[in-house]
């Protein structure tokens, strides 16, 4: 909270006053919503986005990426749930580019450091060339890996996606948010941390739309390159 002290002569004795109530102030905390409360909250990786899209294995993954293994509490509407029902009131249409599932933030008192996890439904298999930055790796129709940013396609056929004979193909996205930056650390470690995160959000939406076979893609992340 941010108070304001006027800068004009007060008298002795109301100054005490104010001290004295910002004194009690700092004691007892400052009140406000809950919102405001959940903010400074620090949480773990795994109950980030829904509590059920960060796993074990892809919270160690967002220590590497970011530095932190203490996040601000993403929004309460920003889970893999959400963004489910969202995809399959979109099908079959592409949506021609990406969604938020939810973004992570580095908790207050840590180095900054703001995570975008997307969601996007593709017009069918992947085509084309990969940027060279991008390595790929062995899950789903096409996962792209790189040192900043991964991505996780799938074909999904559900029961969710009424009188279609069509799978939907699903791209999860995973990437460093904000202004461009070159990449710090270890690349390879990077890649592997990028994608171990996309997989997991990626598994987690296959599982929220009752994919056939989880969509095609592993129980735990493949990092071997294709």
């Amino acid at each position: 909270m941010r108070i304001v002290i006027s800068r004009r002569p007060v008298r002795v004795g109301l100054l005490a006053t104010a001290v004295a109530g910002l004194l009690w102030l700092g004691a007892t905390g400052c009140g406000g919503d809950g919102d405001e409360e959940a903010a400074d909250k620090a949480v773990a990786g795994t109950q980030l986005c829904g509590g059920d899209a960060v796993s074990a294995q892809a919270s160690k993954a967002l220590k590497v990426i970011t530095g932190s293994s203490r996040f601000g509490t993403t929004a309460e509407k920003s889970t893999v749930a959400r963004a489910a029902r969202d995809l399959v009131a979109a099908f079959p249409v592409p949506t021609g580019g990406r969604d938020d599932v939810c973004r992570i933030y580095t908790a207050d008192g840590t180095p900054d450091f703001a995570v975008r996890v997307t969601w996007g439904l593709d017009d069918g298999p992947p085509t084309g060339t990969p940027a060279p930055d991008f390595t790929v790796l062995k899950m789903g129709e096409r996962t792209l890996a790189a040192a900043n940013r991964a991505s996780v396609l799938f074909a999904c056929r559900s029961d969710r996606f009424p009188n279609s004979t069509n799978a939907a193909h699903v791209r999860i996205g995973v990437e460093r948010w904000g202004m461009p930056t070159e990449p710090e650390g270890d690349i390879e470690a990077l890649k592997d941390a990028y994608a171990t995160v996309a997989h997991s959000v990626s598994l987690a939406m296959a599982k929220e739309l009752r994919c056939e076979k989880n969509g095609g893609l592993p129980a735990k992340p493949v990092l071997d390159p294709a």
